[in-house]
């Protein structure tokens, strides 16, 4: 499944369906920013997919690179978040269940750690990229050749993953929001963490 989220269009894609639903932009606190004042903001622009989902690949490795020929990455935020059908069993202490099975939750680990290290959206699409192509190709084991291919550092991302820093820390997420958030006045789950 694949899951692309942008500030006016929201796309599910999963390995039989796609469905396109729009929804309102813009603020959500009552101010009416003027259309040139959204028009200086960039898109925040979020892809939910599966490492190993094909169509999913497909659309990385063809129609999202487009957007790094074309202009668009300059007024985009792209955030690429490989977790798309996966879920927690609860029932066999907490492990996480990728769709297309364990192969696809080791190269979603692998991409989690390369876009948390990896310094710069170019870098981190473009070894994104080679890995989800080995994918298409029905090669996902064979990921660390990207990294010769690219010239980057392997090191730092395969010790993440063997440490298991590349699965979501998803308890902890309330944690993320509030130190993250700038605003003045804290909720009262914030007073917490």
């Amino acid at each position: 499944m694949i899951i692309v989220v942008a500030q006016a269009l929201l796309i599910f894609m999963d390995e039989s369906s796609v469905v396109v639903n729009s929804y309102p932009s813009g603020s959500h606190d009552g101010d009416n920013n003027s259309v040139e004042n959204n028009n200086m903001m960039k898109v925040n622009l979020s892809v939910y997919y599966g490492s190993l989902c094909q169509p999913c690949s497909i659309f990385i490795v063809k129609n999202l690179q487009e957007i790094f020929y074309n202009g668009l990455i300059d007024i985009i935020n792209l955030q690429l978040v490989p977790w798309a059908n996966a879920y927690i069993n609860k029932d066999t202490n907490n492990s996480i269940i990728c769709q297309n099975g364990p192969d696809e939750c080791e190269l979603n680990s692998v991409e989690s750690c390369a876009i948390n290290i990896l310094n710069t959206v170019d870098k981190t699409y473009a070894l994104i990229q080679c890995f989800q192509l080995l994918a298409i190709e029905k090669r996902p084991k064979n990921w660390d050749e990207c990294f010769s291919r690219l010239a980057l550092p392997k090191d730092l991302i395969v010790n993440c993953h063997n440490t298991g820093n590349g699965t979501q820390e998803y308890e902890n997420f309330t944690s993320y929001v509030c130190n993250s958030y700038g605003g003045s006045s804290m909720p009262e789950a914030c007073m917490d963490h």
